[in-house]
Order: C-alpha cells, then sequence, then structure tokens
C-alpha cells in the first residue's frame, strides 16, 4: 500500500512558518501534509508530481475577496480566480450578510473546489448594489444594520464565519459615520471573533476608524490613495498608522478597483511600514484589472521591492494568523494539504494601480499547480505535470 496519496518532487519549498526556503520533497495523505522531506522515495506514492525548478508554498489566502457570484452585482466565479492564481483559500469580505448568507454557503461555497470563509456583512443584505453604473451603500441606511440579526446567522454559520465586516465612507456608509464599525464590533465582541473594516472617502476619517479598531482586527485598503491615505502630503507616515500598528492592528492591502495607490505604498514601504496582508479584492470591477488576483498583487508588491519570502509569507502565514487557523498558511505535517506552486518568469510587465499610475517590472510570479485537499486539482494549470 502507498504511503502517500500524492507527493511533490524537487521544488523549492517556502513555508515561512517553519523557517523553511530550501529543496523537499512534499508528501499528502489523508487530504493532509504527511511528510516534508529531503527526499521520498517515488515508490511510496500513488501520485507522483515532477515540480523541479518550481516554487512550492502554502496553498495561497486570498483575505480580501468577492466570491458571491450569481447572488450579488460584485461577485466573480471562485473555481475561474483560483485556475489562474493559485488561491486555495478565499475569504469574501462581506458580500453577504444575515439575510443571504444561507445562499452564499449552499450555492458558492459548498460546491466550490477552494476552501471558502467569510467575513459576515453588519448589514443584513450584504454589499447588494455594487456596480459602474450603480452603487448603494449598505450600511447608507441604519434600518439595514440589526447586531441581533447578524449575530444570530453567525453562531448558524460559525464553521464559515472568521469575522464581521463594516464598510465605513461616504461610499459604503453615507452619513452614518462610525455607526456601522461600532454595530460591528459589538457582534465582534460577543462572538469573539475581529472585524474588518474597509475604509473609503472621509467622514469617517482614518484616526477615527483606527482609533475605533483593536488588537487582532483588520484595516482593509491600508494603502489607499488620497483621501484617507496613510501618508501626509508630504510623503511621511501618518502616527496614527504608526500607532495602530504597535497596538496590534492588522493592516490589509485589499487592492480592488479603488483601494490601493503607489504613492501610498512606496512612502509607506521607504519608511520600513510593510503590509501585513496582500490581498486582491477581487470582484467584478477589479477581475480584469487593476487587482486581478492575489499572484498579480504578490507581483506588484515584488516590483515595489518586496523580496519572494515577503510576498509569500504576506499570502499565506500572515493571513492565516488573521484567520486564526493554525493549519492554515503552512506545510507542516498535519496541516491542511494545500499546496500552490509557482514559479518567478523573466520579462517585461506593467503594473497599474487603483489611479491608473504604472509601474514596469522585468520578472513576475506565474502558476503552475496546484494543490487542494492532498491531490492534485485536476481542473487547475497542468504545467508542472
Amino acid at each position: 500500500m502507498a504511503a502517500f496519496d500524492l507527493v511533490l518532487k524537487g521544488g523549492r519549498v517556502i513555508d515561512t512558518v517553519q523557517d523553511l526556503d530550501g529543496r523537499f520533497d512534499l508528501g499528502f495523505r489523508a487530504g493532509k501534509v504527511a511528510a516534508v522531506e529531503p527526499w521520498i522515495d517515488p515508490e511510496s506514492a500513488l501520485e507522483l508530481r515532477d515540480v523541479s525548478g518550481k516554487i512550492v508554498t502554502p496553498g495561497l489566502i486570498d483575505l480580501h475577496t468577492h466570491v458571491y457570484w450569481g447572488g450579488t452585482s460584485l461577485g466573480v466565479e471562485v473555481d475561474e480566480i483560483a485556475r489562474r492564481s493559485g488561491t486555495t483559500t478565499f475569504v469574501d469580505a462581506g458580500s453577504a450578510g444575515a439575510g443571504n448568507i444561507a445562499g452564499f454557503r449552499k450555492h458558492v461555497i459548498e460546491p466550490a473546489a477552494p476552501r471558502i470563509l467569510a467575513y459576515l456583512n453588519i448589514s443584513f443584505p450584504g454589499i447588494f448594489a455594487f456596480s459602474k453604473s450603480v452603487m448603494v451603500g449598505e450600511c447608507e441606511d441604519l434600518r439595514l444594520l440589526n447586531a441581533r440579526e447578524c449575530m444570530a446567522l453567525a453562531r448558524e454559520h460559525a464553521d464559515l464565519i472568521v469575522g464581521i465586516k463594516a464598510r465605513v465612507g461616504a461610499t459604503a456608509g453615507g452619513q452614518s459615520g462610525l455607526a456601522p464599525l461600532a454595530l460591528a464590533i459589538e457582534v465582534a465582541d460577543e462572538l469573539g471573533l475581529p472585524v474588518m473594516a474597509h475604509i473609503d472617502n472621509p467622514p469617517p476619517t482614518r484616526e477615527e476608524v483606527l482609533g475605533a479598531l483593536r488588537p487582532g482586527d483588520i484595516l482593509t485598503h491600508c494603502f489607499r490613495p488620497f483621501p484617507n491615505a496613510p501618508i501626509h502630503g508630504n510623503g511621511q507616515i501618518r502616527q496614527a498608522i504608526l500607532d495602530a500598528r504597535e497596538r496590534g492592528v492588522i493592516f490589509d492591502i485589499g487592492h480592488g478597483y479603488g483601494g490601493f495607490g503607489f504613492r501610498s505604498a512606496r512612502a509607506a514601504l521607504e519608511q520600513g511600514v510593510q503590509p501585513d496582508v496582500l490581498s486582491s479584492d477581487v470582484h467584478a470591477l477589479s477581475v480584469e484589472g487593476p487587482a486581478f488576483d492575489i499572484l498579480a498583487v504578490m507581483s506588484k508588491f515584488m516590483a515595489l521591492g518586496m523580496s519572494l519570502t515577503e510576498v509569500v509569507k504576506a499570502a499565506t502565514a500572515a493571513p492565516a494568523r488573521a484567520l486564526r487557523r493554525d493549519d492554515l498558511g503552512t506545510l507542516r505535517v498535519g496541516a491542511a494539504g494545500d499546496a500552490t506552486i509557482i514559479e518567478e518568469t523573466a520579462g517585461d510587465f506593467l503594473h497599474t494601480d487603483a489611479l491608473g499610475e504604472a509601474i514596469a517590472a522585468k520578472s513576475g510570479l506565474a502558476l503552475s499547480g496546484v494543490v487542494i485537499g492532498g491531490a492534485w486539482w485536476a481542473d487547475g494549470p497542468s504545467a508542472a505535470a
């Protein structure tokens, strides 16, 4: 009887949880990582994949996505994005609220090949009107925000819900100010969960939002452009940003259609302030650019000067920690049997931010294969075969 269902042989394994960066063979059995060794006998595998010359990472985790396809106007198809990016865990950032989380679960989450977890929107209908021509913030009308409904459905779907999402700002919340975030924090406190706070145009200000967040809460769109940017006009990082990071607030990119600017990112990185988590905020308006997917965002931050190891950590170990899931984001024995196989390719790449500014790069990350639940994902790319 074979010892392993699948063995990946000869790849460069990068796992920042285990401080691994070198050539290892990986064995998977019963849906989990079963061995990480310098050499595994090929005869011990039911299926063998030669990944020599490739980079093997824990399955990529995209902490901010919108994948309630068909149930919300901003949703994209999860398998399609996984196929091109190697994402094995998608975290939906509040597409659904208490009123439609059951449909999201039945029609999208359960049939999907990749894992889908969710932040539950504090607004009962979730993000219900989001397109280029129709944009109505789900937190504009406080009648849609019911803490008890949100808490009840979060408990009912506790195996999927990883936190509570509140979108604040003039676009998402109109004149509601901090009220949606305050309600989200109250629900999250009752459940022992974090909140993810979206911030767009003021009001409220970044200082007000950051002041409300607790250690372990997530600020998404953390490197957004003006207004509510993390930097002053002279490029200096705002003290409120530094204070929140010191307090343990998690800074997530959440690129999306309007949430990321090169000017903010360059200034922050030059001053030693890296994002904790890289995420795409992929949705109907950003899926064909400028965000695309998590692999594209990782390539973009390498073009900005982050190392391969740093971007891998920010798309594996760091989001797993934000999710409080020690079975994800690592290839240690016993962890979930998810892996992403990539390579760094040479070429001419052009990256753009939400304002249309472009930067050039001479290399980028490309996908070679995906392992989900300890098995080679047949619907994914086959270049590593």
